[in-house]
């Protein structure tokens, strides 16, 4: 069977049937999926899909009376994934740090915050607000899929750059306007324009 071929639920199928396909759905995806997406899978209105999305994440909460799960269903980057519960990150973190040892530098993570609160922005004005060479570190974040090209400055030429849906997700943020108030962390943000306009 093709992507594009498939035997939708049946329109007189009980709720449980709609809801156990939808979980067999959600169990394979690698990404968030859209719930238009899930809809036309299931070849339900999307309407009633996001009610079963959320009937679903209720049911993993542990709300209505069922037992919480260790995982549950979020909507994150404009798509449905399950993940697993936040009550047990730290089981999940040392069981995932045990198998890999290749995480984000704490250059890669500055600049990599850089590049989240002043998006589209340059290597050029990253490396002035950091005060360090950042091409190695781009390419790093790029060929980990955080980050992607956004196009050319229109005064200088220069490549843009901005975070990926990648991002969102491994975040855990439904969009960019989801991302924690930068001022209490750099009281001198507002100064950053100066500095950034007077290393061009």
């Amino acid at each position: 069977m093709s992507d594009t071929e498939y035997e939708p639920v049946p329109d007189d199928a009980l709720p449980e049937t709609h809801l156990a396909a939808l979980e067999a759905v959600l169990m394979v995806v690698d990404e968030p999926v859209p719930a238009a997406q899930l809809a036309s899978i299931l070849g339900l209105p999307t309407g009633q899909v996001v009610e079963l999305l959320e009937e679903l994440a209720a049911e993993y909460r542990g709300e209505r009376g069922a037992r919480a799960r260790g995982f549950e269903l979020r909507q994150v980057s404009g798509g449905w994934r399950v993940y697993s519960s936040p009550a047990h990150a730290d089981v999940v973190g040392r069981f995932v740090l045990d198998g890999q040892t290749a995480r984000l530098t704490q250059a890669s993570l500055e600049t990599l915050a850089v590049i989240a609160y002043r998006q589209p922005v340059s290597r050029g004005r990253i490396a002035a607000i950091r005060g360090v060479n950042v091409d190695g570190v781009v390419r790093t974040l790029v060929a980990r899929g955080l980050v992607e090209e956004a196009g050319h400055d229109p005064e200088g030429g220069a490549m843009l750059y901005r975070t990926s849906s990648y991002f969102l997700e491994r975040m855990g943020l439904d969009s960019l306007a989801d991302l924690p108030p930068l001022a209490p962390y750099l009281p001198e943000v507002d100064a950053l324009d100066d500095v950034d306009g007077e290393m061009r």
